[in-house]
């Protein structure tokens, strides 16, 4: 295999995701804390790659510990994105700098597909609740979201970073926005997800009982307690967790699929390039479409034989193309005597790899 194809199976091993992920049916909502994620972080390229995989494989995607003093570290974020994902067309909606102290202050982000969902709604929760005011660091950024794609339609988003000194207040406090926000908007689908720090030391189990969040049967923690959110070998803590209010809510969510994304395995990363990317695994769920209904036979072979072909089928297709032209390109100079004299370094190697990739993405639109 000549360098030129190594080259570019490198390249199309980076392209099997987005392959993969435009091609399915489901809507998926996660949840990732990003680890002082800012400009330090931001000037990693393959962190940002890989950061890029794990977002575009969501509808909507709630960032946290988004620590980006100077805005743009998130721009660059979601430009990757656009990059990285051109079958789909995505934004961000962004909370303010939250937290006690100057020195130490994060962003909730929502990071979404404006041709699958749409934000119908955006509340910065006041804190102010009598008796109990100031009861979060960072207090919730809560996100309403219209999805026609899915069975419930409309949902609300309430995020939440718990302090780990203060947690078992802060999901007890957190009760008290759902209360909220079901009253302001009367609206019952209500998800709460985030870096709750529910597991091991922060979250005793002594404490459980005083936390209402926990022991209000109306809602369902879709993440158990047996399961490892956490990247690093040396823990096994449940610490980001998925809750969803009501049994509408509860039914419109795909059975078992509530789950952290391994993306150390998937993509086949030491545990040391994993860290650089989150010492968390991102987490979440899938909710049920309007394509889940059972269709009749008469339906299905109209669509059948009317349907295009798969985004994801249609990517590997036109990739195939694109890397037999561009091997029979090189092999052509190669035998051709006024090419003899060119030396092919890395920069034109890439030139031809550049070329080839915006090709590519020209044959799947």
């Amino acid at each position: 295999m000549s360098s030129v194809s190594l080259l570019l199976s490198l390249l199309l091993s980076l392209l099997l995701g987005v392959a993969i992920v435009r091609g399915g049916s489901e809507f998926r909502i996660c949840a990732f804390n990003l680890h002082h994620f800012g400009e330090s972080k931001s000037n990693k390229d393959e962190v940002m790659i890989t950061l890029a995989r794990i977002i575009t494989r969501c509808d909507v995607c709630l960032l946290q510990e988004v620590r980006d003093r100077k805005g743009t570290a998130v721009s660059k974020l979601l430009q990757t994105i656009r990059w990285y994902d051109t079958r789909n067309q995505y934004d961000l909606l962004a909370s303010e700098r939250l937290g006690r102290t100057e020195s130490y202050q994060e962003q909730y982000v929502f990071v979404y597909r404006t041709n699958t969902v749409k934000v119908t709604g955006q509340y910065q929760y006041p804190d102010n609740m009598p008796g109990d005011e100031d009861a979060f660091s960072r207090e919730p950024f809560v996100v309403r979201f219209k999805a026609p794609k899915t069975s419930i339609q409309e949902f609300v988003l309430i995020p939440q970073h718990t302090t780990p000194t203060n947690t078992t207040k802060e999901l007890d406090a957190l009760y008290d926005v759902l209360q909220n926000v079901r009253r302001m908007w009367r609206n019952e689908n209500v998800m709460l997800l985030g870096d709750f720090n529910a597991d091991c030391g922060y979250l005793a189990k002594k404490n459980r009982d005083k936390v209402r969040l926990m022991t209000d049967r109306s809602l369902h923690w879709l993440i158990g307690e047996d399961t490892d959110t956490t990247v690093k070998l040396s823990t096994s803590c449940s610490y980001d967790r998925i809750v969803v209010h009501g049994e509408k809510f509860n039914g419109a969510v795909v059975p078992s699929s509530a789950q952290p994304f391994n993306f150390q395995q998937d993509y086949r990363l030491t545990e040391e390039e994993a860290l650089n990317v989150s010492d968390h695994y991102p987490v979440e769920v899938l909710l049920k479409t309007q394509l889940n209904r059972i269709k009749k036979p008469d339906e299905k072979q109209e669509q059948q034989d009317g349907e295009e072909d798969d985004p994801g089928t249609v990517s590997l297709r036109c990739w195939r193309e694109e890397l037999r032209q561009g091997e029979q390109g090189h092999h052509q100079q190669a035998q051709d005597p006024k090419h003899h004299h060119v030396n092919w370094n890395n920069w034109s190697r890439w030139t031809l790899i550049g070329r080839r990739f915006k090709e590519f993405l020209d044959c799947t639109q």
